[in-house]
């Protein structure tokens, strides 16, 4: 019974990692490319300066987690 509720433990948080990165982070991608186009009319308006923020905070939680998943899949390489 131990190894049936270790095995379910290890499981959900696998899929929870899983869920995370591979549809988190695209996500987060698209919201931050969704706001650098918010409150534009035509190619020629200026970019929202709270739209640019968002973005680049959504870029910086994009870039944030792609080194976290280098860094722990190659701790002792570097």
């Amino acid at each position: 019974m131990t190894l049936l509720t270790n095995t379910l433990s290890s499981l959900w948080q696998v899929v929870l990692v899983g869920l995370f990165f591979g549809a988190g982070l695209p996500a987060v991608f698209a919201l931050g490319m969704r706001s650098l186009v918010a409150g534009r009319a035509g190619e020629q308006a200026r970019p929202n300066p709270l739209g640019i923020a968002g973005a680049v905070v959504c870029f910086a939680v994009v870039l944030i987690a792609i080194v976290a998943i280098g860094y722990l899949v190659t701790p002792n390489f570097l």
